[in-house]
C-alpha cells in the first residue's frame, strides 16, 4: 500500500514588506507639518521691495513633502490653506481668509502644495542610505519642484493680481532665488536627519520593495511546489 500522506507545509516566511501606517498617525503628522508651516508663515518676514515678501514658508513646505512624501505632503499643505482660508491667521503677516488667495500671493499659495507632492513623490524614490547622496539629492528635488510650481505660477499670480507685466512678475521673482537655495539647503539636511531618525517615516523605494519581496514570494510559493510535487507522485504510485 503506498502511503499518500501529505508533507506538512513549512510555515510561512515572513516577509519584509514595510508595516502600514496607521490612519491616526498620518493625521497627526499631517496636522503636525501644517502647524510648522504656519509659524515659519508667521515668523518676521524680509522685505524685497516687491509685491511679496521672503519668509520661511517654503522651507516648510518642501520639508513636508521630503519628509512626509508625496501624498502626507500635499495634505499638509492643503491642510494649512484651508485653516487659513476659513479665517485663521496662519498666512504670511497674519493673512487669513479669502483675500490672500485674490492677491499678489496667489500664484505662490496656490502652488505650495504641488510643489511639495512633486518633491515627496521624487523623495521617495531617491535612496536614502547615504547622507552625502541624500543631502543633495533631495535638495535638488526641493529646487526643481520649487522652479516647476512656485517660480512659475508665483509670478503669474502676481501678474494676474499684482499689476505688473509678465516679465515683470518674473524678474521680480529672481529675487527669491538666492532665499530658495538657502532655504532648500536647509530642507535636505533636516529631512535627511529626519529620515535616519524615522527610516520608516517614508516607504521604500520600489526596486528595494521589489528586492524584498522577491526571496519572500519564492519562500511562499515553496511549499506549494513541493505539495504539488509530492500529489502527482501520490498519483503516480497508485
Amino acid at each position: 500500500m503506498t502511503d499518500t500522506t501529505q508533507p506538512e507545509t513549512a510555515a510561512p516566511v515572513a516577509s519584509a514588506r514595510p508595516r502600514r501606517r496607521s490612519t491616526a498617525s498620518d493625521l497627526a503628522l499631517i496636522a503636525t507639518f501644517a502647524a510648522l508651516i504656519a509659524v515659519c508663515a508667521l515668523l518676521p518676514a524680509i522685505s524685497v521691495g516687491g509685491l511679496v515678501p521672503i519668509t520661511l514658508q517654503t522651507f516648510a513646505v518642501m520639508l513636508a513633502g521630503a519628509a512626509l512624501g508625496a501624498t502626507r505632503g500635499f495634505l499638509a499643505v492643503l491642510l494649512y490653506l484651508a485653516v487659513g482660508a476659513i479665517g485663521l491667521p496662519v498666512f504670511s503677516g497674519g493673512g487669513a481668509g479669502i483675500a490672500p488667495f485674490m492677491g499678489p500671493s496667489a500664484g505662490y499659495l496656490i502652488a505650495f502644495p504641488l510643489a511639495a507632492a512633486l518633491c515627496g513623490f521624487i523623495v521617495e524614490r531617491l535612496p536614502r542610505t547615504k547622507i552625502a547622496t541624500s543631502i543633495p539629492l533631495i535638495f535638488v528635488a526641493g529646487f526643481a519642484s520649487s522652479l516647476v510650481f512656485i517660480h512659475t505660477l508665483g509670478p503669474l499670480g502676481m501678474a494676474l493680481f499684482g499689476g505688473l507685466t509678465i516679465p515683470q512678475a518674473f524678474a521680480a521673482d529672481l529675487a527669491f532665488y538666492p532665499g530658495d537655495i538657502i532655504k532648500n539647503i536647509l530642507m535636505a539636511l533636516v529631512a535627511t536627519a529626519v529620515h535616519r531618525a524615522f527610516p520608516a517615516l517614508l516607504p521604500a523605494r520600489r526596486s528595494s520593495r521589489a528586492a524584498q519581496a522577491s526571496p519572500a514570494a519564492q519562500a511562499d510559493a515553496a511549499p506549494a511546489a513541493a505539495a504539488q510535487s509530492s500529489s502527482a507522485s501520490s498519483t503516480s504510485a497508485q
